[in-house]
């Protein structure tokens, strides 16, 4: 089991001071989760997304924090990879330059940037957001492996040229795809990537998630294989702020959570700005099951089937938010439900960063040496 931290560099107040304050307060608390003895520092890649994402340029950030640590990984969970957000050659280039700069510490994560609001500023009509993002990642790895490539297809026109630099990890850097809808994770598995569950699924779904994974990955076909380093894993989302005082980690927990759904459900569907409202947790919740509600109806509406990609971020039955034993509780639940790795969401727009801290240190410090321990013992 591996434990990691994703960022969103999500942020209430989007002044140009707060915003360089909060991409300090991250690059702090990577230091510290590196000295705890988390993996992985995973960054998002959005663009154009105020108050949800402001890391549109993981590149530069996974770089900075490869620079000031020396041991935990970085990861890029994902890069979008429409060819006028990321063209094919300068993803290939950037992330074999980071992996040799970090002697192989880079993680690579394919996605595609899922609103028009991101691929409009890019000028790519939906309809080629995902062949581009099909065409390129098969493309990439094949850039690192030949000493001169070339492409042509409808899509793009790539003429023979040599790409360099080739990566430090041999013969690349492991490859993930972000997943939401059980489609995605059949293409993941289809193709020998690892699986970014990056939603709010608690362990039953995340069960279910797994299952079509691990079915696909294991009826996958050498003629999909993307790059030449077949990966099968599967990192689940948690959601998590972890204090000795179980109640206020309860009410800030949920506060952020709410901010988050309603700060994505704002760009991705139309809804209100998000509130900053510091109700109590039940309160909070409620909020949320309003809000579900309203969603599952408007499905229902339209004929269209209610999944979990729906409404993931709206799933508040069970969490990590309240002390070290109910956490460590819920991850055994994920770990049970297939999760190779726990990607820690803790920071959300209205949690503070002291709180942040606070929860990396009682991850590191208590729920990590459980599960390392559980592992030694098996081990024997």
């Amino acid at each position: 089991m591996k434990f990691s931290i994703i960022y969103e560099a999500q942020m209430v107040d989007t002044s140009r001071k707060n915003e360089a304050q909060v991409f300090q307060d991250m690059v702090e608390e990577a230091v510290l989760a590196e000295e705890m003895g988390f993996d992985c520092i995973w960054s998002v890649e959005h663009h154009c997304l105020s108050q949800y994402a402001h890391l549109s340029a993981p590149e530069s950030f996974l770089a900075f924090i490869a620079g000031r640590t020396t041991r935990i990984d970085v990861g890029h969970g994902v890069v979008c990879l429409p060819f006028k957000m990321n063209h094919p050659i300068k993803v290939a280039e950037r992330i074999a330059t980071l992996d040799l700069l970090s002697r192989g510490r880079l993680h690579f994560g394919v996605g595609k940037g899922g609103t028009v609001q991101e691929t409009g500023a890019f000028d790519t009509p939906m309809d080629l957001v995902t062949p581009q993002v099909d065409e390129s990642m098969y493309m990439i790895p094949k850039m690192w492996m030949q000493e001169v490539f070339e492409h042509h297809s409808d899509l793009i026109d790539i003429p023979a040229r040599p790409i360099h630099p080739k990566p430090f990890q041999d013969p690349h850097p492991l490859m993930y795809m972000a997943c939401t809808r059980e489609e995605a994770l059949q293409i993941a598995g289809s193709r020998g990537l690892g699986a970014l569950v990056l939603g709010f699924s608690g362990p039953d779904e995340i069960a279910k998630k797994n299952a079509v994974y691990r079915k696909a990955y294991a009826e996958r076909k050498v003629e999909d294989q993307v790059g030449f380093r077949p990966h099968q894993h599967l990192a689940a989302l948690c959601p998590a702020v972890i204090m000795n005082d179980k109640e206020k980690a309860r009410r800030v927990g949920t506060r952020g959570q709410r901010f988050f759904a309603e700060s994505i459900r704002y760009w991705y569907a139309g809804g209100d700005k998000p509130s900053v409202d510091d109700l109590d947790a039940e309160a909070q919740i409620a909020v949320l099951n309003q809000a579900k509600d309203q969603i599952v109806a408007y499905l229902g509406q339209e004929k269209i089937p209610v999944t979990d990609a729906a409404t993931s971020n709206y799933h508040v039955e069970e969490d990590a938010y309240g002390t070290v034993d109910q956490a460590i509780r819920y991850v055994e639940r994920l770990e049970a439900a297939g999760a190779d790795e726990i990607l820690f969401l803790v920071q959300m727009g209205t949690i503070p960063h002291e709180v942040t801290m606070e929860t990396i240190r009682n991850i590191g410090k208590y729920l990590i040496p459980h599960f390392r321990e559980k592992l030694a013992v098996a081990a024997e």
